[in-house]
């Protein structure tokens, strides 16, 4: 049977596919997004997942929109107003795919800063909307050009990472998020903020969610593979209600519902006494790794390699020399046993792509880290 004519267009996930060699014992990879393993917190999960077997009513069929009891607590914790509704998704991943599918038809302009996300480049490829790359600056995207696209050009929606940007890192600034926020109203653009890393930050302020300065214009995406664990595969979109509503229509026709049990799992994680106390030591762990792996970048490398610091998240965005070949230079990593991710994936298309490696530091221990970097010397010195 032919492929769909989108699904041609689409590439493979490089991430995905590397993920598989660089799970081998004998790589070190910075390539994932990859939450620390031995540090899910399993043991607040225990009692809630031995006690599945006696709740017999979790296993049937349930609410496409979610387990009720976790609906209510989102709507209390996230502050839901009655203008607002929320959908329990497969990953947030699935959020991104139901909006697509919802809103977007062949040839539907898109706005997403570059570089972005991958998963979400994927998604709205498969969706053959257009997409309208925005440079993206330290604080957020370039508003100047941003304005000019809304202004100039009938933009749908706008997709955006503002807390620990993947896969730059970068956080807007409070300015940048009000701008935005004024920027959608002002030209009717719906924005999809994209919030996974938002729960990890370990400096610095947080900040308020740019659509709490848009709220009818906005759907907010969350991810709980972060500070849970990915293989419950759970997320959540909220929004205007006639917008999760068809979320919901959507969803109806693609998985019914996601997993009960595991939504009734992760109710008991996130309202268990200590869920709070793993979320410091989550962000303890992360903000020694970042430290370490930025010390041995700034004390080894070259000058003529930079990156800039994060608060958040897990990633570092290493700008490389220009000129360098960054799919060449990734495949020669990945030979001297690290896998890290070239920038050149992170674009809608080879034009302004910027020579850089997306380095994840939160799924690699010190000795791990500093072997990595020592080899990333090693190979960028052979750079001719």
């Amino acid at each position: 049977m032919q492929l769909a004519k989108s699904l041609q267009a689409i590439k493979p996930s490089y991430i995905r596919e590397i993920l598989s060699v660089a799970n081998s014992a004998d790589v070190i990879s910075l390539a994932g997004g990859l939450p620390d393993g031995d540090h899910f917190p399993l043991a607040l999960m225990e009692q809630s997942i031995l006690q599945l077997s006696s709740r017999a009513e979790l296993f049937q069929y349930g609410s496409t929109a979610g387990y009720a009891p976790l609906l209510a607590y989102f709507r209390e914790c996230y502050q839901l107003s009655d203008a607002q509704d929320a959908l329990v998704c497969t990953g947030s991943q699935q959020g991104l795919d139901l909006i697509a599918r919802a809103f977007l038809d062949a040839g539907d302009k898109v706005v997403m800063e570059a570089p972005s996300y991958l998963g979400a480049l994927q998604v709205f490829g498969l969706a053959q909307a257009s997409i309208e790359s925005i440079q993206q600056r330290e604080d957020g995207p370039d508003l100047q050009e941003l304005e000019q696209c809304f202004a100039n050009k009938t933009i749908k929606m706008f997709y955006a990472v503002p807390d620990f940007h993947n896969p730059t890192g970068v956080c807007w600034s409070l300015d940048v998020r009000k701008k935005v926020a004024q920027l959608c109203q002002q030209y009717n653009v719906a924005l999809i903020e994209d919030a996974p890393y938002r729960e990890l930050r370990f400096s610095g302020t947080e900040l308020p969610l740019v659509s709490s300065f848009c709220p009818e214009h906005a759907i907010v995406l969350r991810s709980y593979s972060k500070i849970a664990t990915p293989g419950i595969r759970l997320g959540l979109a909220s929004g205007p209600k006639a917008w999760i509503s068809a979320l919901e229509r959507v969803k109806q026709g693609a998985d019914l519902h996601s997993s009960q049990p595991m939504q009734a799992v992760l109710l008991d994680l996130l309202q268990h006494a200590d869920f709070p106390k793993h979320l410091d030591g989550l962000r303890q762990l992360y903000r020694q790794r970042y430290q370490y792996l930025a010390d041995l970048l700034t004390a080894q490398l070259p000058a003529n390699c930079q990156f800039e610091s994060v608060e958040g998240g897990m990633f570092i965005w290493l700008s490389l020399p220009v000129g360098c070949h960054v799919d060449r230079l990734a495949k020669d990593m990945l030979e001297v046993g690290v896998a890290v991710v070239p920038s050149s994936v992170f674009y809608q298309s080879a034009e302004g792509t910027k020579p850089a490696f997306r380095l994840n530091f939160t799924n690699a221990c010190d000795s791990d880290l500093a072997l990595a970097v020592s080899r990333l010397v090693q190979v960028l010195a052979s750079v001719k």
